[in-house]
């Protein structure tokens, strides 16, 4: 008995830790708060933003484009999403931003777009409520479509439910067209 002790309780020590080990490392990776800066710039997280790896990966890579995007929302607001569209290609990346107060809120999206020659492009933000109309930016650019940027009261739509859509062509073939939220929606 003894023996097989010794044997079992070495390998249930193991499966433990390994059981428990892949959720500390996530906590341990997951940022708190919204307060947290996307390193290497004076930009913070959205709540949602810090919670999702696949932006802060992005930020972290380029956090010269978050500077540079963040800017065109203005003060106040948030990274939220940050998106390599239509792929890990990334022939586009999607940056939006969210900005809340205790009386007002703002959703502001830009679509960078990353192949270095002019491409038409649209993106357009609509408020998450009827009779608010939708902001739109639709030209051929060769750097980015954007700034878009709703704001107004808490009722106004313009919230982290606010829908953003980005859409690329190439020789008149949509080559991304993505429809999202701004930010993680309750």
């Amino acid at each position: 008995m003894r023996r097989l002790i010794r044997t079992v309780a070495p390998a249930a020590a193991l499966v433990s830790v390994l059981a428990v080990t892949p959720q500390a490392m996530a906590d341990e990776d997951a940022p708190s708060g919204s307060s947290m800066l996307v390193p290497g710039t004076s930009v913070e997280f959205s709540a949602g933003g810090a919670r999702d790896a696949g932006t802060r990966a992005i930020a972290a890579e380029d956090p010269a484009a978050v500077s540079a995007t963040a800017t065109l929302c203005g003060s106040g607001y948030k990274l939220a999403i940050a998106e390599q569209l239509p792929d890990a290609s990334r022939l586009g990346t999607l940056f939006t931003y969210t900005k809340s107060t205790t009386s007002r809120a703002g959703a502001c999206a830009v679509f960078d777009n990353n192949l270095g020659t002019a491409k038409k492009m649209k993106l357009k933000l609509c408020p998450n409520r009827i009779g608010v109309d939708c902001k739109v930016d639709e030209g051929t650019y060769s750097q980015y479509a954007g700034p878009v940027k709703g704001e107004g009261d808490k009722d106004a739509g313009w919230n982290n439910c606010s829908r953003v859509t980005a859409i690329m062509w190439s020789g008149g073939v949509a080559i991304i067209d993505r429809v999202r939220s701004v930010d993680a929606c309750d």
